[in-house]
């Protein structure tokens, strides 16, 4: 995959949070790691590492989701969406960044009160080790959400008077050909 260029203020934020999630799961490897050898080879388990995995976890999948959305790979049923002309492209565009902001309205107006509350009595998570997700995660949710919601307009802006160029797909269909050898004459 070629990674999409930036293309405002919003995509540094988004990309400088993926870089970071994207080193996450090998610390999540190894804590894991280094549970099973305690509690396998040392026979002394953890208390913190299942709980501290959640929490990663948890960081990682909300900003997948916003990279997802800053590199335009985000669902679509794309053979429909590259044959069609290019006002109806715009229209679709619209309709779901229209979507977006609707249900991180919704979501934000919704869930504030909840997070607020989850973060100012630093509610715990009720195990042994008992960290604060409830008070890190539910807020986090909100603002990944509020983030979500301006990289889909600065898309939305970014794209409208956009040439459409398929540079990207013909770059990834050359690398498939001389991957297999295509392009080498056959008997």
């Amino acid at each position: 995959m070629i990674e999409h260029e930036r293309t405002g203020p919003v995509d540094l934020v988004t990309q400088g949070f993926s870089r970071i999630a994207m080193w996450a799961p090998a610390f999540v490897v190894v804590i894991i790691f280094y549970e099973v050898t305690m509690r396998y080879v040392f026979a002394k388990p953890t208390i913190w590492v299942n709980e501290m995995s959640l929490w990663i976890a948890g960081g990682i999948y909300l900003v997948s989701g916003l990279y997802s959305l800053q590199q335009r790979s985000h669902i679509r049923i794309t053979i429909i969406y590259d044959a069609a002309p290019r006002w109806l492209k715009k229209t679709c565009d619209v309709l779901s960044v229209a979507c977006v902001l609707i249900f991180a309205f919704a979501v934000v107006w919704g869930g504030f009160g909840e997070a607020w509350a989850k973060l100012l009595r630093w509610e715990k998570f009720g195990t042994a080790w008992n960290p604060p997700i409830p008070a890190t995660i539910k807020p986090l949710i909100l603002l990944t959400l509020v983030i979500l919601a301006i990289q889909s307009v600065s898309n939305l802006f970014y794209d409208w008077n956009r040439e459409e160029t398929h540079e990207a797909e013909d770059d990834e269909i050359e690398e498939i050909r001389a991957a297999i050898g295509a392009d080498e004459p056959r008997d």
